[in-house]
Order: structure tokens, then C-alpha cells, then sequence
């Protein structure tokens, strides 16, 4: 009897069958091996702590950023989005120095990342919607402008607009578009394509000194929507000058100057802004419209460059329409990926 006894029980005395660490525990245990009784966890990691606390800073008060100095500040808005990946480093510097303080500190850089940007993280897509619309910046060293424009028409938007359109490559674009679109105006270097007419097209003072915009009633069957087209100054980051990017930025106050002037309640811009919804810059066009994307799309949308999008600079905004999906269409030959929406527009009644 002693002897079974001693066959089943363990060295410690507890009994060979009861329960077995899981992975998930021992993976814990030898993480935190070395912990206990270790006064020093709350001493160490101080200044990985203060790393933390200064990202955490700079997430939620970027606005605050000065651009006195080579833009700094809207550089960070640009890509604010990215600095969320500072945070797993420093949750594995907390672990590696065994600091319990940077790891706690570090919580602070994750609720201000997921308050700017968790909610991109669901899914916001509805169903609804009697307008689709696109955008794309077509590259105007696209070296397939025919297959491109297949491409983006595939999307069966019922208006679609093209930005950097090269004069000698309009023609192929037509061409490629006349099946499915039966209106069309090009203003410039953007152009405008339609399953639906349009009128009171005209040209949008950008103060550029050359036609990089345009404005047109599109006749839905819903009802009138003014769209406008726009293709704002490239920005550039030069290790000497910082971000430069203060034509971009006149040109953004012009636009926002038009739109503000609209009469039609339903507005759509699309278009290349060469910013991001959080750049302070483009506040006079963002500050009085909705991102599609934001409101209704299904993660950050990112459209440039098409290689490894790293920002969405490339934007559908509505004004009065109602949007309810919004998505990034397939690469084509342009360094941008073309993006859509799907809006409602609305009447009085609404």
C-alpha cells in the first residue's frame, strides 16, 4: 500500500495527475523569472519610462508642434499613425531591463494611439449609398496610362477623377474611358469622368499659376452634387530645408476658400492633397469636411507610395453627401493606389 502510495505522488507530494502547466504559463514564468523579490524593478528603466511618457506627449499634443523649423510639426502629422510602432519597443526594452515602471509607463503611449487611431482599426462599411466615386493620381509618367485606366474604371465608379494627367497622354486616357463613361472634362492636368452629365465646369483658382483644379455639377439621380478635383503642390523632406511644403499649403487655404463658397449642399473633393487628414495644413479644407475613409472605411486607407503605402494622401471628402463605405482599390502602373467610396446624397427632407 506505501508503495503505490509513493507511485503516485510527485517529489513535492502533490499527485502525478493534476494539473500541467500551460504554454502560455511557462512562457510567463520565464519572463518574469528573476522578478520576484526584486526590488530594483521599480528603479530601473526610469529613462525608458520617460521615453514613453514623451511619446505619449508628442501623440496627443502633435497640433502643438511648431513649424517654425523646417515644418516639423506637420511632418509629424503626416505620420503620426507610425509612431505606434515605438510602442513594442519599448515593451521589449521594459522586459529586457526587467523594469516594471517602463512597462507600466508605457501604457500611457497605448491609450493615446488607440484613442487617435482605434477606431480606423473596425470595420465601418455599410451598405447603402447611391453614388460611387473614385480617385486616382495617375502618375504622369505612368508607362501604361490604357491599362490604368481600365483598371480604375473596373472599380464601376460612376464618377471618377484622374490627377497628373499628362496633354499628350489625355487622348489614350479617352480612349480607354469612353465605354463606360459618357461625360468627361479635363481642366489642366485633372480630369473629371462621369456616367452621369455634367456642367458648370470650370477651373479652380489655386494660386499655382497654372490649372491643377476644377469644380463640376454632376447631374445624379439623387440629386446635384458639386465635385471638385484637386491635385495640391507636392511636399518634399530635404535634410536642409525640413519639410517643405508651403505652396501646398496656400494652395490648401484656396481650396478651402472655394468649397466654403459652394451653394450646392452636396460637395465631394477628390483628389492628391499631398497630406493627411491629421496635417494641420489642410485644416481649411478638412476643418468643413468628412474623410470618407475615416468615417465609414475599414483600416488606414494608406494610398502612397503604392510599393509600401505609408500614408493616405490621396482623399475622398464629402460635405452635405452622406458617406457610407470607402476602400483602397488594387495597385495599377501609378506610384498612388486609386481609392473609392460609395455616398449618399441628400435632399432637404434629410
Amino acid at each position: 500500500m506505501a508503495q503505490q502510495a509513493y507511485m503516485t505522488e510527485t517529489d513535492n507530494g502533490g499527485s502525478g495527475s493534476g494539473p500541467q502547466p500551460t504554454r502560455f504559463r511557462r512562457l510567463r514564468e520565464r519572463l518574469t523569472r528573476g522578478w520576484r523579490g526584486d526590488r530594483r524593478i521599480w528603479r530601473r528603466g526610469l529613462v525608458l519610462a520617460a521615453c514613453a511618457v514623451l511619446l505619449a506627449l508628442v501623440m496627443l499634443a502633435h497640433g502643438h508642434i511648431p513649424n517654425a523649423i523646417g515644418n516639423l510639426g506637420s511632418l509629424v502629422d503626416t505620420f503620426l499613425p507610425w509612431l505606434g510602432l515605438l510602442i513594442p519597443v519599448l515593451l521589449v526594452l521594459g522586459l529586457i531591463r526587467k523594469s516594471a515602471t517602463a512597462l507600466i509607463a508605457t501604457i500611457l503611449p497605448v491609450a493615446v494611439w488607440l484613442d487617435l487611431f482605434g477606431g480606423l482599426l473596425t470595420d465601418k462599411t455599410a451598405t447603402g449609398g447611391d453614388l460611387t466615386v473614385a480617385t486616382h493620381n495617375v502618375n504622369a509618367d505612368n508607362p501604361d496610362p490604357s491599362a490604368t485606366a481600365r483598371d480604375v474604371a473596373a472599380s464601376g465608379a460612376d464618377v471618377l477623377a484622374l490627377e497628373e494627367l499628362k496633354a499628350s497622354q489625355v487622348p489614350t486616357y479617352e480612349r480607354a474611358l469612353a465605354s463606360t463613361y459618357e461625360y468627361h472634362e479635363v481642366v489642366g492636368t485633372v480630369g473629371l469622368w462621369s456616367k452621369y452629365p455634367l456642367s458648370d465646369v470650370k477651373a479652380v483658382d489655386i494660386r499655382l499659376g497654372w490649372k491643377r483644379a476644377m469644380r463640376a455639377t454632376v447631374d445624379a439621380p439623387a440629386g446635384q452634387v458639386a465635385v471638385y478635383v484637386a491635385h495640391l503642390p507636392s511636399v518634399r523632406v530635404k535634410l536642409e530645408a525640413g519639410f517643405t511644403a508651403r505652396q501646398r499649403d496656400k494652395s490648401a487655404d484656396a481650396l478651402g476658400e472655394a468649397i466654403a463658397d459652394e451653394p450646392l449642399p452636396n460637395i465631394v473633393l477628390l483628389g492628391d492633397l499631398n497630406g493627411t487628414m491629421n496635417d494641420r495644413a489642410l485644416n481649411a479644407v478638412t476643418s468643413q469636411m468628412r474623410s470618407t475613409q475615416g468615417a465609414v472605411g475599414s483600416g488606414f486607407g494608406f494610398s502612397w507610395p503604392a510599393s509600401f503605402p505609408m500614408a493616405r494622401i490621396d482623399q475622398i471628402l464629402v460635405k452635405g453627401a452622406e458617406p457610407e463605405s470607402s476602400w483602397t482599390l488594387p495597385a495599377t502602373a501609378s506610384d498612388h493606389l486609386p481609392i473609392a467610396a460609395r455616398v449618399r446624397v441628400t435632399t432637404q427632407d434629410d
